[in-house]
């Protein structure tokens, strides 16, 4: 008796293996053609970001997630030419862009507005210092905690924002989606 008891219980351990291991390749499975979904309609792998402040209120909160475009896949509009065309994303006038301050990686990328584009030697802003390369002057939505553009403060000090530094235009929202992510952070 003690046999067959034995025999049962390797057989219960070898069908629950066999069966975590058609769950785990089932997930990874859906993983993978959801990053090559990903790739192919945002041209990025992973193209979602969680928003960790409240810069962009009122058009992005805290534990929103954003669907990022790559910026080599679309025509970015700075919020002077939305204005001048009517073009709108999230709220405002023109584009939300993705990137790097500095072009650093391994730091946290700043999810703001472009606001223009200025060229190199001109003003970054009214009798501000001169651009020392060209490239975007970006600011938060937020009229509250953003009332400067980030090339007046820590987030990217008197530099705009290089074409290269741009991950890419935000183009979805989904509400608190995002705190999942912020979770493990």
């Amino acid at each position: 008796m003690s046999n067959t008891n034995t025999q049962n219980s390797t057989q219960e351990e070898e069908s629950f293996l066999v069966s975590l291991g058609k769950d785990l390749l089932s997930v990874a499975a859906v993983l993978i053609a959801f990053m090559v979904l990903s790739k192919l309609a945002f041209g990025l792998w992973t193209p979602m970001v969680a928003v960790e402040s409240g810069s962009m209120k009122p058009h992005m909160q805290v534990g929103d997630i954003i669907f990022i475009k790559n910026i080599d896949r679309v025509d970015l509009v700075t919020n002077e030419e939305g204005k001048e065309s009517g073009y709108m994303t999230f709220g405002d006038y023109g584009d939300v862009i993705l990137y790097r301050p500095y072009g650093q990686e391994g730091i946290t990328p700043i999810i703001h507005r472009a606001m223009y584009w200025v060229e190199a030697g001109e003003p970054m802003w009214e009798n501000g210092p001169a651009a020392p390369y060209s490239g975007y002057i970006t600011k938060g939505d937020n009229p509250t905690t953003n009332k400067h553009y980030d090339q007046e403060g820590q987030i990217s000090y008197y530099v705009p924002v290089k074409d290269e530094w741009i991950i890419g235009v935000a183009r979805y929202r989904v509400p608190y989606l995002g705190y999942v992510r912020l979770l493990f952070s």
